[in-house]
């Protein structure tokens, strides 16, 4: 008989190669969609549209509105109807709505648009977590989350200069504006890719005709085993997970996690600035572009390290807080430096800071909620966290307006992250027995 630690090791390695890189992909797709409207700003959307900055902003936050209003029954429906097909049906309606974005004719359009755009994608990402979770045991979750998420930074690193090419030489084809071009080209990988899902993706274990039936049979079974141990210690409705102190504690401490990851955007183009006014120089969209993926990059890389550590001696809790303490004080200080280097240095340190905590972070509800429950208590930790999407353009440019600096925003930066840093510390010490 093949001994379990080998059928097991075969097992994970199957499952992460036909799973992580396809997903992570979906996840890439999705987020250049989700935030391309902040190419398509400056490049000549606002003034074609006759959008005021107020209106801009607006149009930009309004996808969190109806995002935040669906991100719960979304998950629910996933649950109930399998990932393969609501995946599916989540991609094909934000790749449709992604690509009419390329033919609005106004601002009331946009709007439209962009609060479709956020119901129609709600799910998406809980939806993943949840999926990752029928896939694979709770000691290999950090470092699949991570290895998921890497979609995260390179999306990040790499959207900036892939869209800002698609509108300088899109300008013109098919007569269309260069950001409106961009909104075609980038909105219609959803669309195909919505129907590789469809016949690609395996809703559970106990259906994998890729694995071997002994390596199904141990899967499954280990999976079963670990469900009954998180209901036995304590079990949960999908109403209790919706209104459980210790979920709503996780919405806020995940929250304050991603206030410094939009944070991030706000702050490298101020020092991409300053490294051209030091130099007396001008960089390409694709040296920007390179310059803006150097903290994201190395934060990926950390991430995908810090998780498997986090895997490997079984601790969540420190391996959220840590990094994302370090992250908030990190902020503060690039604020200080007068140097372009030193203030790309601590920037760098803070997306490393986010992008560490963020994988181990999504490894603690799965320890406690399990079934409809967590499907529920995921997506409302997930909906109420990315309040942040929505406050922090606000809140980092109004007090730029008031004080006429940047430093008052990132100061609520560094405040949020430190916030987060303490509170799951503090909600382990009400739930020692659960967060560990």
């Amino acid at each position: 008989m093949v001994p379990t630690t080998e059928v097991a090791d075969a097992t994970l390695r199957k499952v992460t190669i036909r799973l992580v890189p396809f997903l992570g992909l979906l996840y890439f797709v999705n987020y250049l969609d989700r935030v391309n409207i902040g190419f398509a700003g400056p490049s000549g959307m606002k003034i074609e549209l006759g959008l005021t900055e107020t209106a801009f902003g607006f149009a930009s936050g309004i996808f969190f509105v109806g995002y935040l209003l669906l991100e719960v029954p979304s998950n629910l429906a996933l649950h109930r109807f399998g990932a393969r097909r609501w995946i599916a049906r989540i991609m094909v309606s934000w790749g449709i709505v992604a690509t009419a974005m390329a033919f609005v004719p106004n601002g009331t359009m946009l709007y439209i648009l962009r609060f479709t755009l956020g119901v129609v994608e709600a799910g998406f990402f809980p939806g993943i977590l949840l999926y990752l979770t029928y896939w694979f045991p709770q000691t290999q979750r950090a470092r699949i989350v991570a290895l998921f998420m890497t979609a995260v930074p390179i999306s990040t690193a790499l959207g900036a200069t892939l869209s800002s090419l698609v509108i300088q030489y899109g300008d013109g084809v098919f007569g269309l504006s260069g950001w409106r071009f961009m909104f075609l080209v980038e909105g219609l990988p959803a669309v195909a890719l919505a129907v590789v899902t469809w016949f690609y993706l395996t809703d559970r274990p106990a259906q994998a005709s890729w694995l071997a039936p002994t390596e199904r049979e141990w899967l499954t079974a280990e999976l079963a085993a670990e469900q009954v141990a998180v209901e036995r210690a304590e079990h949960w409705t999908v109403r209790k997970a919706l209104t459980h102190p210790r979920v709503l504690g996780l919405a806020l401490i995940y929250g304050g996690i991603v206030y410094g990851l939009y944070a991030l955007g706000f702050f490298l183009p101020t020092i991409i600035s300053g490294f051209q006014q030091q130099y007396d120089t001008h960089y390409s969209v694709v040296q920007r572009g390179l310059v803006n993926a150097v903290p994201y990059l190395i934060g990926a890389v950390v991430m995908v390290r810090w998780s498997r550590h986090a895997d490997r001696t079984g601790e969540r809790v420190w391996h959220v807080a840590l990094p994302a303490l370090v992250g908030g004080l990190a902020i503060p200080v690039a604020l200080y430096l007068g140097n372009p280097f030193a203030a790309m240095v601590a920037v760098t340190v803070c997306a490393v800071g986010v992008l560490a905590a963020l994988p181990t972070f999504w490894a603690l509800p799965s320890t406690f909620l399990s079934g409809a429950a967590a499907a529920g208590g995921i997506a409302l930790i997930n909906s109420i966290g990315n309040i942040s999407g929505f406050v922090a353009p606000y809140v980092t440019g109004g007090l730029k307006d008031v004080t006429g600096t940047q430093r008052a925003g990132l100061w609520v930066v560094g405040l949020c992250m430190t916030g987060a840093a303490i509170g799951v510390l503090a909600l382990r010490s009400r739930a020692r027995h659960v967060l560990r």
